[in-house]
């Protein structure tokens, strides 16, 4: 693996700084408690009163809480699991170190632009930083040309592919769903804008990360040699995403949101990610 030192000291530094970012949002409760806000569009926002997080609105600090335990207690230990293993020389596990920086790039993108400003802001601009550089470093050291030939003729790469598609696609017509009603009827904003600027998610969804989807699963089905790059490490990077997505609506069902029905479709977009993860991985002819 080229640059192995550099990408090795960027991932300790990642994990060391995400079990810091976690505990300090899974853990601090100082504050006033729960309270209501008008927001500048005149919406009643419940704002969550304690902790890191204390500023942002309960409904999006449930979810962050979430996503911060399957950080610290999945992706912390898959990502340094998979730095193991890449530096081992497994394919398998630069891969799987690929698609894990993915997650802590997008992860810590979205709390960098969308969380409210608090004593954690550095950490969440290096972890960014730092994911996205050891992510790009990652990406360079595959040969594109000899990627394809790593796996068997049996790679079911238009199941992958398609799932990739549909998965966007379904998507991106849930986040619509939002998007549009309001500037159909007028209203123009949406509900689940709160009080924040933006739709961050929204956004960057329909933007970058949809559309990537389209693109690696449109080259997987066409065994393109780029495909069987972006394929495998896109999906790695969305069972991670969907594990935590997962672990946001749990949280927002045991704190009385009505989570139906994503609590049918969501996991089960989920299993379907694994599923694709493990079967691109199995078929690699090298460990």
């Amino acid at each position: 693996m080229e640059q192995k030192n550099i990408i090795t000291i960027l991932v300790f530094c990642i994990a060391s700084a995400a079990i810091i970012t976690t505990i300090f949002g899974i853990f601090t409760n100082e504050g006033p408690g729960s309270y209501d806000y008008e927001s500048i569009r005149g919406e009643n926002v419940v704002i969550y009163g304690k902790g890191i997080y204390q500023h942002m609105s309960a409904e999006v600090v449930i979810q962050g809480i979430a996503q911060d335990y399957v950080t610290l207690f999945i992706g912390v230990p898959l990502l340094l699991l998979s730095l193991y293993l890449a530096v081992r020389g497994s394919l398998k596990g630069r891969i799987l170190l690929a698609g894990t920086l993915g997650y802590f790039l997008v992860t810590y993108l979205f709390y960098l632009v969308m969380a409210m400003y608090n004593p954690l802001f550095l950490l969440y601009a290096f972890l960014m930083g730092a994911s996205f550089f050891g992510l790009a470093l990652m990406m360079l050291s595959f040969d594109i040309d000899k990627l394809r030939a790593a796996f068997t003729s049996k790679t079911p790469v238009k199941f992958a592919g398609g799932f990739l598609i549909f998965n966007a696609f379904s998507i991106a017509i849930l986040w619509l769903s939002i998007v549009i009603p309001p500037l159909i009827d007028g209203s123009i904003y949406p509900v689940a804008l709160e009080h924040y600027t933006t739709l961050i998610v929204q956004g960057f969804d329909l933007g970058l990360l949809l559309p990537l989807a389209v693109i690696s699963g449109a080259l997987l089905i066409k065994k393109n040699r780029y495909g069987y790059l972006l394929g495998p490490v896109y999906f790695i990077f969305l069972a991670l995403l969907m594990t935590a997505l997962v672990a946001k609506i749990v949280a927002m069902g045991m704190n009385g949101y009505n989570i139906i029905p994503v609590i049918f479709i969501i996991p089960t977009f989920n299993l379907f990610a694994i599923i694709c993860s493990i079967l691109l991985l199995k078929n690699l002819k090298t460990s």
